[in-house]
């Protein structure tokens, strides 16, 4: 089942699933941010015969077309660009590992901060709800560079904790759900995702670095 929703600014109207009822989301053509109704307060388009049909010329054609959304587009420079990017911290790592402390820190520091905006892109790539209007465009980069610093910073405080807590395992059951919820609300706030996916955006950063701090000889989450 689908509810029409109707833009207040633009005063176009589309049909959305109903599974996003009570929820928000960019319009598709003018981007505003509009509230999605629940069921009961859809908007009723009232037709002669109440039916598909009334929606039909006298040939049989469709007078009410649908708004077609907007897709996704990857530029094959930006697919390149991530790869090289990922590629590229992969061999850093490797040439860096048993390198002095000092020196590992600071290049690990560095390519982290400029890793991160490219994870959280191809995170929200793949995982984004597909039924509703991707950001796209400079509002996304804007997006993807604020949950990267939040992303970041959780990181900065983990590198701060007392190795007591890092190094014992069982002491992330405390530390996990703190730092899962506050990078999965990083990722609802900026790209609208649902809690879980958000989440799973999250555990798919932190998959990566720490794959990419282990291939350097940094001990961590008790390794």
């Amino acid at each position: 089942m689908s509810i029409i929703v109707v833009c207040l600014k633009c005063r176009q109207r589309f049909k959305v699933s109903e599974k996003f009822a009570g929820k928000k989301g960019p319009c598709p053509k003018c981007k505003a941010i509009i509230q999605i109704p629940t069921k009961d307060e859809e908007v009723k388009i009232h037709t002669p015969l109440h039916s598909e049909q009334g929606a039909k010329g006298r040939e049989g054609e469709m007078i009410l077309v649908p708004i077609p959304r907007d897709q996704m587009r990857i530029r094959w420079w930006g697919v390149v660009g991530v790869g090289m990017a990922i590629l590229g911290a992969v061999i850093i790592a490797l040439v860096f590992r048993g390198k002095e402390d000092s020196i590992r820190y600071l290049v690990a520091s560095l390519g982290l901060v400029l890793l991160t905006p490219a994870l959280v892109f191809v995170g929200y790539w793949f995982l984004r709800e597909s039924e509703l209007e991707p950001f796209k465009g400079r509002g996304l980069w804007i997006r993807a560079g604020i949950c990267s610093l939040v992303y970041v910073l959780c990181w900065l405080v983990y590198s701060q904790l007392d190795p007591e807590w890092t190094n014992e395992f069982w002491k992330w059951m405390f530390l996990g759900p703190f730092f899962g919820f506050v990078g999965a609300s990083a990722a609802v706030a900026c790209f609208e995702l649902e809690y879980a996916i958000g989440f799973f955006h999250f555990a798919f950063y932190v998959g990566a670095t720490t794959m990419l701090a282990m291939m350097m000889g940094f001990p961590v989450f008790g390794a």
